[in-house]
């Protein structure tokens, strides 16, 4: 065995890797980034195949079509990608797989990074029936991403791995085998009674992935993503997982208590026996978890049969959003134990507030004074994801709403058809080839009006520089055609286009007053390339040219 000190993502590309992964696929979104730029990296030297989709709903599908044709695939993304990618994952749970997939999805309690909601994505796991693991440490991220693919390959199943910021950038040292890549090709067997979800068939399909199920539960008994700690003189218990479990601990060596421990790594299907057995000579149970109390709802059933009398504890003594930690924990467990806790003495620092700003010679410095000086005082600014959300803090404050990737053209077009009010929708080049192109067409095709500003610069900014279909490289760095913006407008049937550099401030201003005045949409590209891409391609970090 290798050792190294690895980020939590870093330990799911070596598990993909001694997995014998063959082909990578995802959308950019922290905090998993580093899961597909790390493969990206190595993919050729391995002989893998690796791509940055355009959304997360083609990345999961373009995974499915390698595991259709017997490849060992894996998927990343963050929390709202697996929103995205639904439509699919759901018919995949009745499909099966041929080869086996691990789905990664990084939730982000706290919404460090990822602000839209704190979306708990362990949900997914009751919506979809797949297998869901749940590690608690990088050496976690290794050890469930191969057993992932275990359980993939034993059960023909899709598994998804659920981290979040704690775990996915949570740096500790992580022994692994390092096993010699052998590349594969894969080989499509038709087969429409296995994948194709056509009435009557998908019935008996739905009836199959239960009785899998069953299987998978039996399975789950007995895996090692499970860790239990009895003392037998206790009679408090705590039911953990994730990165709340390390708190967890911490916090029972900082009272002194006598707890039983028991660590859930396998979320779904859940070891009910050994649940059951854990609780039924306890007085309480505290359950650990960050968000929403699913395993807390679980264990209330469980606890029917297995022990009537058991007092449960949860979510009603934590703070109802935010991540979890040692204090947190320590108040709620004093509470349940009757022990004595003084929360830390952290006096209130009154610090100037900050928020993010745009970096310096970013090219959006060049568009919002440029709108908020021609625009009417009374327009309508609709956001979206990416650098351009920074618009609806100061010094700009000119973002009306925020939703998702893509949402501000369908908001737009809403507004529009309700109101007479100007609107203008601004998102990036990203954002556009990821899920604006249906809300354009709609727009055309049912006649609204907003002026959309597409800021083209050249990369996928916020999420680290990660290509995307505009640039004409791959995210092998392969050459590939650059894909126009203002061509797929105007295959849309957009009439009123401008392509421009927004630093002409005169030109930029003009096309904002004539498109404003336009009684159908408009649509202008600034184009201006990333100040920081542009800096690391003058220092010799880029060496490709981006045009």
């Amino acid at each position: 065995m290798k050792k190294e000190i690895l980020l939590g993502n870093e330990a799911i590309v070596r598990g993909a890797l001694d997995s014998r992964v063959s082909f990578v696929s995802g959308y950019p979104g922290c905090p998993s980034a580093e899961i597909g730029e790390e493969l990206l990296k190595i993919a050729g030297e391995k002989n893998i195949y690796a791509e940055w989709a355009v959304n997360e709903k083609v990345a999961l599908e373009s995974a499915i079509g390698a595991s259709f044709s017997g490849l060992r695939s894996i998927v990343n993304m963050k929390s709202f990608g697996i929103n995205v990618c639904s439509d699919s994952l759901l018919p995949l749970a009745y499909t099966g797989t041929k080869g086996a997939m691990v789905i990664v999805v990084a939730d982000d309690p706290s919404c460090w990074s990822s602000a839209q909601s704190e979306q708990d994505s362990r949900g997914y796991a009751y919506l979809s029936r797949i297998p869901f693991l749940e590690p608690s440490d990088p050496q976690e991220c290794y050890d469930f991403t191969k057993l992932g693919f275990e359980i993939s390959e034993k059960f023909k199943t899709p598994v998804i791995l659920r981290t979040t910021t704690r775990v996915a950038h949570q740096k500790m040292p992580v022994e692994f085998s390092g096993e010699e890549y052998i590349p594969q090709k894969g080989e499509f067997v038709k087969n429409p009674n296995q994948f194709a979800t056509m009435p009557p068939r998908v019935l008996e399909m739905k009836k199959e992935l239960f009785e899998k199920l069953e299987k998978i539960e039996d399975f789950a008994e007995s895996s090692r993503a499970n860790v239990l700690s009895v003392n037998k003189k206790a009679k408090i218990g705590i039911i953990a997982s994730g990165a709340s479990y390390l708190h967890a601990l911490e916090a029972i060596e900082m009272l002194g208590i006598e707890a039983s421990v028991l660590k859930l790594g396998f979320f779904y299907p859940l070891p009910k026996k050994t649940i059951g057995k854990f609780i039924e000579k306890l007085d309480q149970v505290l359950v650990v978890e960050e968000v929403d109390p699913y395993i807390e709802k679980e264990i209330s059933i469980i606890a029917k049969n297995a022990n009537s009398k058991l007092k449960i504890f949860g979510r009603e003594l934590f703070p109802v959003s935010g991540e979890l930690d040692v204090e947190k924990i320590c108040i709620a467990l004093a509470k349940v134990s009757g022990k004595k806790f003084k929360p830390f003495d952290s006096k209130p620092v009154e610090l100037p507030r900050r928020t993010a700003r745009l970096c310096d010679g970013c090219p959006y410095w060049h568009v919002f004074p440029v709108l908020k000086r021609v625009a009417p005082e009374s327009t309508i600014y609709g956001g979206d994801i990416g650098c351009n959300m920074i618009a609806g803090l100061p010094p700009h404050n000119m973002q009306d709403y925020l939703f998702s990737m893509g949402a501000s053209l369908g908001i737009s077009h809403g507004v529009s058809k309700s109101t007479n009010q100007k609107i203008i929708s601004i998102m990036g080049d990203g954002t556009f080839f990821h899920a604006g192109i249906p809300g354009l067409i709609n727009i055309v095709y049912n006649k609204s009006n907003p002026l959309i500003i597409v800021l083209d610069n050249r990369i996928t900014a916020m999420t680290g520089h990660q290509p995307n279909p505009g640039m004409g490289k791959t995210g092998m760095g392969e050459d590939s055609g650059q894909i126009k913006i203002e061509e797929i407008a105007k295959a849309c049937g957009v009439k009123h286009i401008k392509v421009l550099d927004q630093i002409n401030v005169k030109e930029f201003e003009e096309a904002v007053k004539d498109f404003m005045g336009k009684g159908e949409v408009s649509l202008i590209v600034c184009r201006r390339i990333c100040a920081l891409l542009e800096r690391r391609m003058q220092k010799g970090l880029n060496k490709e040219k981006v045009n």
